[in-house]
C-alpha cells in the first residue's frame, strides 16, 4: 500500500485538523519520505516509517510555524533542563526521552519511533540521496 492523505489522518488522527495541518502538507512530506528513507529496507513497515516520518516533519514545521508568530522561525532550542523563578525550580530528565545516536530524531516522539524502527531493521540513521545525473554536477 502507498500511503495517502486519508490513511496518515486516519491513523494519526491528531494531524486530522486541516486548519492546522493543511492536506498539500501532509501531501508533500508523503512525497518527500520515498526520496528520504529506503522504503523496500522497511518491508511490510514501509507505510509505518513514511508516517512516522511524515508526521515528524509536521511537528517540526508547526513548531517552526510557532516560532514565526514569536520572532525568527527555524531557531534551534535545546530542551530544558532546568528552570528557576522565585522559588520554584523544575527540571527535566532530557537523558530519560533522548535516544542515543539519534541527533535530529530525537526533536519529536515520532522521530524516535522512526529511528527505533531504522535500528531494527539495521539501517540506522541513513538518508537515501537520488542519484545524480552526469549533467547535474
Amino acid at each position: 500500500m502507498t500511503v495517502a492523505y486519508a490513511d496518515f489522518v486516519a491513523v494519526f488522527t491528531e494531524f486530522s485538523d486541516s486548519q492546522k495541518f493543511p492536506q498539500v502538507g501532509i501531501d508533500f512530506w508523503i512525497g518527500q519520505a520515498p526520496t528520504q528513507l529506503n522504503l523496500p529496507l522497511f518491508g511490510q513497515q514501509a507505510d509505518l516509517a513514511t508516517m512516522l516520518y511524515v508526521a515528524h516533519n509536521l511537528v517540526l514545521s508547526a513548531q517552526n510555524a510557532r516560532a514565526a508568530q514569536r520572532g525568527i522561525p527555524g531557531a534551534q532550542i535545546s530542551p530544558v533542563q532546568s528552570k528557576t523563578i522565585g522559588e520554584i525550580s523544575v527540571a527535566y530528565d532530557t537523558k530519560a526521552t533522548t535516544i542515543e545516536g539519534a541527533g535530529a530524531w530525537n526533536a519529536t516522539s515520532y522521530g524516535q519511533r522512526l529511528y527505533t524502527m531504522m535500528k531494527a531493521v539495521g539501517i540506522g540513521p541513513l538518508y537515501r540521496v537520488p542519484p545524480r545525473t552526469v549533467a547535474a554536477w
